[in-house]
């Protein structure tokens, strides 16, 4: 069953479009509503959404930037966008962001049931090869493999660009290639090795198709929003190179850091939810020219080694970790104390900052100068909570205390600590002590 979350301004739509989605007969959990997109966000933090519908205008808040912080929360999550205004450069972003479909108001009710039903119908069905081969039929199960000298040039470029790259050869590799950049990340993704599982007792040959669809995961993610190119690279590994124009790279309004570790995260996510592997995910710097993609080969390379200090953890981002700080890798100590100076610092910020309007993880996450993902999962290791609970919980005590203590109203204590909507905050409120402001006060 899914969970559905219905974001406008204008009650009326939240109500109509969730009386929809009731009579649908659609295999649906919970239907949630918001009126904006900070009370949207923190529905995604505290509920297990799995399609996100939203309106694109919502003013403090538009329904891009809410996409943009939610992918952050929850990478796999789908996107419906409405919008009154039949815009191109809106219907753009939207899609840059994975959105599934873009649908003007006014809505047509079956046009956006039909494009719900195709929405949900994808969530929990991978390709066809692969469940033929899920459903016990390897042996009618069709391995075509990359073509060889494909994967070879690419490998090539990846390991000797310095060496092999003369000016007519370059010409030749990116007209092959389609290479034109000018902007380059590299992605790799390494899959256990049967001697990893002993407990699985699968052969090569079974590795061998894992990777297979592995790497058909990673294109049909891929497909859906990047200008990429994914192939097998030595030592079992995938390898995906990421590419931007001019034009694409500069969008103040995607950050392509963030989609990098979205991106990241959903590799991680949909290759353990459909093959059962935890796959480990090396991301690189972004970095200009054709020339350092051998810089960034070992960047992503290298990233994928902390997954040695840090086991319980899957997606790794080579700008997380200091490099330049030490001599040699650091040793487990200094990479504890790096650790907790992290968490540290992000509690710092959080206790000063938490009743501020609009603060989100990414927001902490700059200010330590980390991405998102390594911060979050820092946070919950060295504290025991998620990063926004404990915002959370520092915003419900202090609205608390104020409840039993002052004459304040409910508006004003809601403002005080940082929630726009006094209904949103009773609502987080009653969820979180079990019953609402007005009934702690009597």
């Amino acid at each position: 069953m899914f969970n559905i979350l219905v974001v406008d301004d204008e009650p009326l739509i939240c109500k109509g479009l969730s009386s929809l989605l009731a009579a649908s007969g659609l295999d649906i959990d919970h239907i949630y509503t918001a009126g904006s997109g900070y009370e949207a966000l923190d529905c995604i933090r505290m509920e297990e959404i799995d399609l996100l519908v939203t309106d694109i205008q919502m003013g403090a808040m538009s329904g891009i930037e809410l996409m943009q912080h939610a992918k952050i929360t929850r990478p796999w999550m789908q996107t419906i966008v409405i919008s009154a205004h039949e815009t191109f450069q809106y219907a753009q972003m939207a899609v840059r962001l994975g959105a599934r479909d873009y649908l003007i108001k006014p809505l047509n009710s079956e046009q956006f049931l039909d494009s719900v039903r195709s929405v949900v119908l994808k969530m929990n069905r991978p390709s066809p090869e692969l469940a033929t081969y899920m459903d016990g039929n390897a042996d009618r199960f069709r391995l075509e493999e990359p073509l060889p000298e494909y994967s070879e040039l690419l490998n090539s470029l990846l390991t000797e660009t310095a060496a092999v790259l003369g000016a007519e050869e370059k010409r030749r590799k990116l007209d092959e290639l389609r290479l034109q950049g000018p902007f380059f990340a590299v992605i790799k993704i390494k899959l256990p090795l049967p001697q990893d599982r002993p407990e699985q007792r699968y052969t090569t040959r079974d590795h061998n198709l894992l990777r297979y669809a592995a790497l058909n995961i990673a294109k049909e993610l891929l497909d859906q929003e990047w200008n990429s190119t994914a192939f097998y690279s030595p030592d079992q590994e995938i390898t995906v190179i990421i590419q931007w124009d001019e034009q694409s790279y500069e969008e103040p309004s995607t950050g392509q850091l963030s989609r990098l570790e979205v991106l990241g995260r959903s590799l991680h996510y949909n290759i353990n939810r459909y093959l059962q592997l935890r796959a480990v995910i090396g991301i690189s710097q972004i970095l200009k020219g054709l020339s350092f993609m051998d810089v960034l080969n070992r960047q992503a390379s290298k990233a994928i080694l902390w997954n040695n200090e840090h086991a319980d953890h899957y997606v790794f981002y080579y700008g997380d970790f200091n490099w330049n700080n030490y001599a040699a890798d650091p040793s487990p100590e200094e990479l504890h104390t790096h650790s907790n100076l992290i968490v540290q610092k992000a509690k710092e910020y959080i206790d000063g900052n938490y009743a501020q309007k609009g603060l989100t993880i990414h927001e902490v996450a700059k200010k330590n100068h980390v991405s998102p993902n390594y911060l979050s999962y820092l946070f919950k290791k060295n504290t025991g909570y998620n990063l926004w609970e404990y915002v959370i919980k520092l915003r419900m005590e202090d609205s608390r205390e104020m409840i039993l203590n002052t004459d304040l109203r409910r508006y004003e204590i809601a403002e005080r600590v940082g929630y726009e909507s006094p209904e949103h905050f009773s609502k987080i409120f009653k969820k979180y002590f079990g019953l609402s402001p007005s009934e702690l006060k009597k």
